[in-house]
Parts: structure tokens; C-alpha cells; sequence
């Protein structure tokens, strides 16, 4: 069986962060955030994080804007206070129309992958979403979310 990890990074100090991932033996760390430019991403900055994670882990950095959700889903549920069910549907729709599964390299998932997004927690974040999407298409895939 092998495992798919998910990690956030928000309330955590840096080096909760890589201890986690380092821990858990990622290997490939897959950045699925719609935002990864932004400052107040602090030390999970796309640039820096890419660094980071070679230079303290060795573990590797990619990025999956595929599996992201679209901008405006992603304002219609931060912004505008959307219902987390609203954001589920038209996420999964998103992904469908998209072709995102089908098209996202599965050859990450034998490498110790871990999604990133920016929620602490995975119950109301897409990276969950993501992970089951895909454990569901891909049977003895095991779901685990680092926190």
C-alpha cells in the first residue's frame, strides 16, 4: 500500500513544517495552491519553498496548477463566504471539466508525495479533497494528513 500525505502550512513554524515532512519520509513535496507567490506565505513562498525543502529535506519541489481550484471558486468561498458543501461540488466539477486527475503525473504518488496548501487543517482545504479524489482512482492509496 502506499500513502499520498497532505500538509499546510499555516500555523506552523518552519521547522514543524520540514520536521513533519522529513518525518513522514516525503520525498516529493507538490504544490497545489491557486496562490504561491504571495508574502504572506512567510518561509512557504513558491521561491523560497523550493529551496527550503531541497536544501533542509532533499526533498524535491513541483507545482500542480492543475489542482488548484479557479480563481473564482477560490473567491467565492474565502470572499465571499461560500458554503464549504458549494466549494466541495464545484471543486469536483472543476476537476472533472478539467481533466485534472487523469492529467496530474502519477508517477508523483510512488515517490512519498505530499500535497501543499496553506489551510492548517484538512477538513475544509482542496488538498483533502485532492487526496481522496485520487486514493479513490487508484486503489491501496492511502490517505494521510500530516498536521
Amino acid at each position: 500500500m502506499s500513502t499520498i500525505y497532505t500538509i499546510g502550512f499555516t500555523r506552523k513554524t518552519a521547522e514543524q513544517f520540514f520536521e513533519l515532512l522529513r518525518g513522514a519520509g516525503v520525498e516529493t513535496l507538490v504544490d497545489i495552491r491557486l496562490h504561491n507567490r504571495s508574502q504572506l506565505a512567510g518561509f512557504a513562498k513558491q521561491g523560497d519553498l523550493a529551496w527550503f525543502a531541497q536544501e533542509l529535506a532533499g526533498i524535491e519541489y513541483v507545482q500542480a496548477p492543475e489542482l488548484a481550484p479557479s480563481k473564482d471558486l477560490f473567491d467565492a468561498f474565502k470572499k465571499r463566504g461560500g458554503s464549504w458543501d458549494a466549494f466541495e461540488r464545484d471543486f469536483q466539477q472543476l476537476m472533472e471539466e478539467r481533466g485534472s486527475y487523469e492529467r496530474f503525473d502519477r508517477d508523483l504518488l510512488r515517490r512519498s508525495a505530499c500535497f501543499l496548501c496553506s489551510e492548517a487543517s484538512p477538513e475544509h482545504c482542496h488538498r483533502r479533497l485532492v487526496a481522496e479524489a485520487l486514493a479513490e482512482r487508484k486503489p491501496g492509496l492511502r490517505v494521510v494528513h500530516l498536521q
